[in-house]
């Protein structure tokens, strides 16, 4: 993931697709967890917190404006 510094310098669409990528990602994580084909299961719990991290931006830079 990227650092947080250079999500704050992104706009807000560009932080948007960075944020659809994550979801799709942890979708088709999940989809394999219940298929069976995970081998890397701390995957998801980054994912998931990378996800938390793009919301937590996107907030800041909505009441920023």
């Amino acid at each position: 993931m990227k650092i947080t510094n250079e999500l704050r310098n992104k706009t807000k669409a560009e932080i948007k697709k960075e944020l659809l990528e994550l979801l799709k990602e942890q979708f088709n994580l999940r989809m394999q967890k219940s298929m069976g084909e995970v081998s890397r299961s701390h995957l998801y719990k980054q994912v998931r917190r990378n996800i938390a991290r793009v919301k937590t931006l996107l907030k800041e830079k909505e009441r920023t404006v």
